[in-house]
């Protein structure tokens, strides 16, 4: 399948925006239920010769999985006239439009690479293309016009 440049997009898209990795949400969400279900059946329904800690702790171990699932379930990327909002599993960063010079999403990258005009680089984890090529590639390409339209101040 070939993917077309980044830079053959029409406009930005209407402000303020999400994104998100769609499919892979429902994906994480989903098992973070059935993981919160399994291991409290598994409490409740366990053998007669369990303590109260024994269930306790089996419960305790699916509130764990489950909250490393809705970390993972975490990435965004917000824009707004003022800049973009990149929120990956842990970390939260604010950038001005101007920040940003390049966008990038090279075919076999997990997610969408952003050049910043301090020479650092910074991953878009919400826009990834095993969430889907096609939704990836366009929101890649929104994300430069979004660029392109309104960081203007390092050029």
């Amino acid at each position: 399948m070939s993917v077309r440049p980044l830079r053959t997009v029409p406009g930005p898209p209407r402000l303020p925006t999400t994104w998100r990795p769609v499919l892979t949400r429902v994906v994480l969400l989903g098992l973070a239920v059935l993981s919160l279900c399994f291991f409290s059946a598994i409490a409740a329904l366990g053998p007669d010769d369990w303590q109260r800690h024994d269930r306790i702790g089996i419960a305790v171990s699916g509130l764990l999985f489950a909250l490393v699932l809705l970390v993972l379930a975490r990435p965004s990327a917000r824009a707004d006239r003022d800049g973009l909002t990149v929120v990956n599993f842990v970390r939260r960063r604010r950038l001005e439009w101007a920040e940003i010079l390049g966008v990038n999403l090279r075919r076999g990258d997990p997610w969408v690479v952003l050049d910043l005009a301090d020479g650092d680089t910074l991953a878009v984890v919400a826009i990834q293309p095993g969430s889907g090529l096609r939704q990836a590639v366009r929101a890649a390409r929104e994300l430069r016009a979004c660029v392109d339209a309104y960081g203007t101040a390092y050029r």
